[in-house]
Formats: C-alpha cells, structure tokens, sequence
C-alpha cells in the first residue's frame, strides 16, 4: 500500500521554496548574489525538503553559528541580515517559519585601522616637486571632499561643476533608477561630492585642453588587446582611465618607507579628511553630510582625534584662572 504524504497546505512551504521564492523577488543582481550566499547555505544546513513551519528559531540561530561563527565580524554579520531579511519576507505574507533568535546578535564592528593622517604630512606630502600634477590633483580632491576613491575615479569632465566645486558621483550602494541588466552609471542615483580652494587651483590645470573623458587618465594608451567602453577613454587623447589600482601603486610608490606595499592607503584621505572636520567643530550631522554615511556609528569609526586635539579639548576643563 503507497506511503500517503500530506502536502502543505495553506501558507506553508518548505525551506528551500521559501528560499527560492525571496531571492527571486530581489531586482538588483548583485544583492541577490551577496544575500544567496547567507541564505542558500542556511537553507541547506536547516534541510531544504524541510517545512519551513518545523523551523525552530534556535535552528536558525544554531545554522548561523556553525555555518559563520569562525568568521570575520563583517560576514557574519551580513549572512545574517540576508536571513533576517529572508525570515522576515516571509513573516510579511503570512508563511508560517522561525525568526533569528536573539541570542544571535549582530556583533559590533570592529574599530577601522586606517590611520588618520595630519594636515601638515598631507600638504606636504602634495607639495613635493617629484609628485605629478595628475597624483596632486587626485589626493587633494579625495581629501577635501571626503570621498571614495572609486568615486573620485569614476568622474568625467562634463560632469565637473567647476564654479561650484562639486560633481556628481556613483556612490557605493547607489540605488538604481531602473531595474535592467547593464545598467549604466546614469542608470543609478547620484550624490554630490564638493571640494574647496586646492582642488579649484589644481583640477583646471590637469583637464586643459580636454572636455570629455576621464578626469584622471593613464599615460599610455591601452593595449590593443583591452576593452573599455567609451566613457573610461579619453576622445581627445585615447587615454585610458586610471584605475584604483594604479592609483593606490602611485600613491605607495611616493609613501613607502619600509619596501612596497607599505606607504599609505587611499582611502587615509576620507579618514583624515573627516577626522580634521570633526576636529574644527563639525557636528555629527554635518560630518555624515559630507561623507554620506546613513549610520552615525559608520562615522564615528572614521574619527579619529589626534592627541593634540583631545588635549586641546581637555584644556576647556581647566579652571578658569588657569586659562587666563
């Protein structure tokens, strides 16, 4: 006599439905590639042919701490916000299944390394003789707008807002206007980054002569075997775009003390740049303005006082008669 098998009834469905389902009601490719990660090795522990409705809490909490609990803060914590948004996609159209338990905390972020470096090494630094106007250029403007360096990279002529001292760029995590494959960087919403006097002085020396094309270009044309599109070449020369990591060499070939690799990092501008805002007298607010940070606690890992400024603050404690 066959085996009689109950089918789920109602709203519930097994594990790897569940799973299947969520993902595929993700429209950005790349979030659906980022959250299939945390989600399909979950599903996979908790058992795909499993009802999602047999699902303990603890089960999931249990699945994370084995799948990622030897793992760096960051990937923990983001396999776990791909379930807690699976789990709660779910709950929101009414699927019987768990929840993350709180005993599976999301864990704090660790402190950035990233040094903060002082205005008087920057200046420096972009006034000697053997830097090229084109490396000038780029670390003045990473510092005085506080930006990616991607985002810096990114930016053409025409989109130079010189008498404004702003431009728009893609920022990391831009929303897309519109849901297509291969979009394009107008495709996405775009943010402002402004800068101030030394990058007014420097930027129109570096694009005299050009009206298009990449801000920051290579010396040498690319290979004939390389393809760009057309917006990371410069019509008027054929210059390629200059990439992060060429950049980031540039940058390491002019700071390392200690052999290759070991000079300073590109993104120490955004570092430094925010850190000696904050030391002026920046509000929390005005500081994620300029970086366009979402959490106050993303900015806070990006402020670092210098002694001199704590102690210069602590000195505001002394009594009156000392200060005089």
């Amino acid at each position: 006599m066959p085996t009689v098998v109950q089918l789920p009834a109602g709203k519930a469905m097994t594990v790897r439905t569940a799973a299947d389902a969520f993902l595929d009601s993700l429209g950005n490719p790349n979030t659906v590639r980022n959250y299939g990660i945390g989600v399909g090795k979950t599903a996979e522990r908790l058992g795909e042919g499993r009802p999602l409705a047999a699902v303990a809490d603890d089960d999931v909490g249990g699945a994370l701490e084995l799948l990622w609990g030897e793992a760096s803060v960051n990937t923990r914590n983001a396999r776990r916000a791909a379930v807690l948004s699976w789990l709660g996609w779910c709950a929101e159209r009414g699927y019987d299944g768990p929840q993350v338990p709180a005993w599976a905390k999301r864990m704090p972020p660790p402190e950035s390394e990233t040094p903060a470096r002082s205005k008087m090494a920057i200046d420096r630094l972009i006034a000697r003789r053997e830097v090229h106007l084109r490396e000038k250029t780029l670390w003045r403007m990473l510092y005085e707008t506080c930006a990616r360096s991607e985002e810096i990279l990114e930016v053409n002529i025409e989109e130079l807002d010189l008498a404004g001292r702003r431009a728009p760029v893609k920022a990391k995590g831009a929303q897309p206007r519109t849901r297509r494959r291969g979009a394009v960087r107008e495709d996405f919403v775009l943010e402002t980054v402004y800068w101030d006097a030394g990058t007014a002085r420097l930027l129109p020396r570096l694009i005299k002569g050009r009206t298009r094309g990449p801000v920051f270009t290579t010396h040498r044309r690319p290979g004939p075997g390389k393809v760009l599109s057309a917006r990371d070449v410069c019509p008027d020369t054929g210059l390629a775009r200059l990439s992060y990591g060429q950049a980031r060499a540039l940058l390491d070939e002019h700071t390392a003390l200690a052999g290759p690799g070991t000079g300073w990092d590109l993104h120490e501008y955004r570092h430094s740049g925010l850190t000696h805002l904050g030391e002026n007298g920046a509000s929390l607010p005005m500081l994620m303005a300029k970086s366009r940070h979402k959490k106050p606690e993303n900015v806070r890992r990006y402020f670092k006082p210098s002694p001199e400024a704590l102690s210069d603050l602590t000195s505001l404690l002394a009594p009156g008669d000392a200060r005089r």
